[in-house]
């Protein structure tokens, strides 16, 4: 990995130099590229998109269980601005689409600070556009790997960012389960948390298998093993577990179309496998 690198707002300048390049590796399925395919994006590749068909043809309600697990970021989001929270580390954040974490949040304080942080240099390549709906509050982009929390709590944009002792919320939409349980998952979340001021937030949602039959979960995982990080889907239970020591809100853990709707359920989202929930830390 290499070190941090931040892309600023004075990328938007039309004479300005290229931004870095970065090898986008076209020929290797990577996750972000695949669930930008999900959403209905074209930031992908033939590689992404063979992939991403492979999976669909696995369980239709892949596609499905993206656009919920978004629409349950922007409900997130809004909500923890509504309760006052104006900064915001978004990890994993992915390609930039439409209802990023900054637009959803500024629209309820304009003045909101964003800190995206990836270790996919697609999303440094695509940075201006994420930053091109930027409102008054500050919105930066950082290259960093949530394997190496240490790594992230140093960075001088995070660190203004928790230093002024305000609440911030963690967000960690569809990223945990790319993290193995070699890399021990629940230490690298308690190292994030604990760093947190107290009244902060985390909200998180994970892939999980608790609704289909074992031997046809696991051939999900298999299809990724041909892309740049691994699948590991987790239990409730297992999930549960990050949000040790925190206060689950309303409803608690439930899957993504459950967690606060606003529109009446449908019979498709009681098959959504991806838990969901927000905590506040005491």
């Amino acid at each position: 990995m290499t070190d941090n690198q931040d892309v600023s707002l004075e990328w938007m300048s039309t004479d300005e130099e290229p931004g870095p390049q970065v090898d986008l590796r076209p020929e290797i399925p990577h996750p972000a590229r695949m669930y930008d395919y999900y959403l209905g994006g074209k930031d992908n590749f033939p590689a992404d998109r063979e992939a991403a068909e492979k999976v669909l043809a696995l369980s239709p309600l892949v596609r499905l269980s993206a656009q919920a697990n978004r629409a349950f970021l922007q409900r997130a989001v809004r909500h923890l601005a509504e309760l006052g929270v104006d900064r915001f580390v978004d990890i994993g954040t992915g390609i930039p689409t439409v209802g990023n974490t900054h637009e959803t949040a500024q629209l309820v304080l304009p003045d909101a600070r964003v800190a995206y942080l990836d270790n996919d240099p697609i999303v440094l390549v695509h940075s201006r556009a994420l930053l091109a709906g930027a409102g008054r509050g500050t919105v930066t982009v950082r290259q960093a790997d949530l394997r190496e929390p240490a790594a992230i709590l140093a960075d001088p944009v995070v660190r203004d960012l928790l230093d002024a002792g305000q609440p911030v919320a963690l967000l960690l939409f569809a990223v945990l389960h790319f993290i193995d349980d070699a890399d021990d998952p629940y230490a690298i979340v308690r190292q994030l948390v604990d760093a947190l001021p107290s009244g902060s937030y985390l909200a998180l949602s994970h892939a999980t298998g608790d609704f289909t039959d074992p031997a046809q979960a696991a051939k999900g995982p298999m299809v990724y093993r041909s892309a740049t990080a691994q699948l590991s889907l987790r239990s409730k239970e297992q999930v549960q577990r990050f949000f040790d020591g925190l206060e689950l809100l309303e409803p608690g853990l439930v899957t993504a179309p459950q967690w606060r709707p606003e529109q009446a359920p449908t019979a498709e989202d009681a098959e959504i496998a991806i838990w969901s929930g927000v905590a506040r830390k005491p």
